[in-house]
């Protein structure tokens, strides 16, 4: 009989392979609208974007599966200091999100690709500084341990799935950008605050999945 570990992995497998290819990397903004998207909003989804690729990477671990994140170093110009997942821009010699995901992670926090098998995709979401990010899902070998670069990673930590899913973890607000308001999501994980677009990907993750528990 498989684990739980194993099932859950397959689990995953099966729903990223049954998405619909070809999304709007602006529909999921669009659904966190509260009222009607201003002018401004529209012309950011309209406009050619910056194509970008984050690692969902997760770890089996004794206490359960964990989803591996980053802090941003405080001295970088986008984000400083903020809760992300491995993960940057498209760049020429990347194949496809995937590749860039990987090499990333592999920059970021010391994770090489063979260390890594990958599960598929979410849907590309466009966030709000003009990146279609697409994140890329992968399933951790247990020995890894993150080697963060302090030129671009301050910290390298893991967050057990169980945590994520626990209820009243994942709050709801709301924040006004480009002349609209957007519903924005948020964990707390000790002293860690994860928001943004890092939520809102843990949370269509954990949807798509259809997780509840783990």
């Amino acid at each position: 009989m498989a684990s739980s570990a194993e099932a859950w992995r397959r689990r995953i497998e099966q729903r990223l392979r049954g998405l619909p290819e070809g999304a709007n990397p602006g529909g999921a903004l669009l659904e966190n609208v509260v009222g009607v998207p201003s002018a401004e909003l529209k012309a950011l989804i309209s406009s050619p974007c910056r194509d970008a690729a984050v690692l969902v990477g997760l770890i089996e671990r004794s206490d359960g599966i964990h989803v591996l994140l980053t802090e941003r170093a405080a001295h970088l110009a986008d984000h400083p200091g903020q809760i992300s997942f491995p993960g940057g821009r498209l760049m020429s010699a990347d194949e496809d999100p995937i590749a860039a995901a990987l090499r990333e992670a592999e920059e970021e926090v010391g994770l090489v690709a063979r260390e890594v098998e990958i599960l598929g995709r979410l849907p590309p979401r466009l966030t709000g500084t003009g990146f279609a990010v697409t994140p890329v899902v992968g399933w951790v070998a247990p020995a890894f341990e993150a080697r963060p670069d302090p030129a671009e990673v301050s910290l390298a930590f893991e967050v057990p799935v169980a945590h994520l899913l626990a209820p009243g973890i994942l709050r709801q607000t709301t924040r006004e950008r480009y002349g609209t308001r957007f519903i924005v999501y948020e964990y707390e994980y000790g002293p860690h605050r994860i928001w943004g677009a890092t939520a809102a990907i843990l949370r269509q993750f954990f949807e798509v999945i259809n997780a509840k528990t783990i």
